[in-house]
C-alpha cells in the first residue's frame, strides 16, 4: 500500500442500523406467533375437547341410568297383573260379573272433581238361573 493512498473507513449509517432492527422484531414477532400456533391453539382446542368429553360422559351416564329406569318399566308393563291395573285404571274395565260404579260429585260444589270408579264383585245368584 502507498502512503498516497487514503484508507477508506468503515462507517454504518443509521439507516443500515434501524434495518437490522426492524428485521429483528420482525422476526421475533414471526417466532411469537408461532409459538401461539404451535402450543397455545392446540393446548386451548385440547382443554374445550376435554369440557366436551366430561359433558358428553356426563350425558351418557344419565341416558343409562333413564334406560335402566324404561327397562324396569316396560318389564313391568308385560306382566298382566299391570296390563290388569292399567286396563281398570285407564279405560274403567272390568272383569266378567263385576259392575261398575261412577260416583257423581253432588251438584253444590262449584268446581267439577274428577269422576271416580269402583268396581264390586257380584256373587252370582241363583235367581238368575231359573
Amino acid at each position: 500500500m502507498a502512503e498516497d493512498e487514503p484508507v477508506e473507513a468503515i462507517v454504518v449509517d443509521v439507516p443500515t442500523r434501524r434495518r437490522g432492527a426492524v428485521v429483528y422484531i420482525v422476526l421475533a414477532s414471526l417466532a411469537v406467533v408461532a409459538l401461539l400456533f404451535v402450543f397455545v391453539f392446540p393446548t386451548r382446542s385440547y382443554l374445550t375437547q376435554r369440557h366436551d368429553l366430561a359433558q358428553a360422559e356426563s350425558r351418557l351416564q344419565l341416558l343409562r341410568s333413564q334406560r335402566k329406569q324404561l327397562d324396569r318399566e316396560a318389564a313391568k308393563l308385560g306382566t298382566d297383573t299391570e296390563i290388569e291395573r292399567l286396563a281398570r285404571e285407564t279405560y274403567h274395565l272390568v272383569k266378567p260379573g263385576e259392575q261398575a260404579y261412577v260416583v257423581i260429585p253432588s251438584a253444590s260444589t262449584t268446581t267439577a272433581p274428577a269422576a271416580t270408579t269402583s268396581t264390586t264383585a257380584v256373587p252370582p245368584t241363583s235367581a238368575s238361573h231359573g
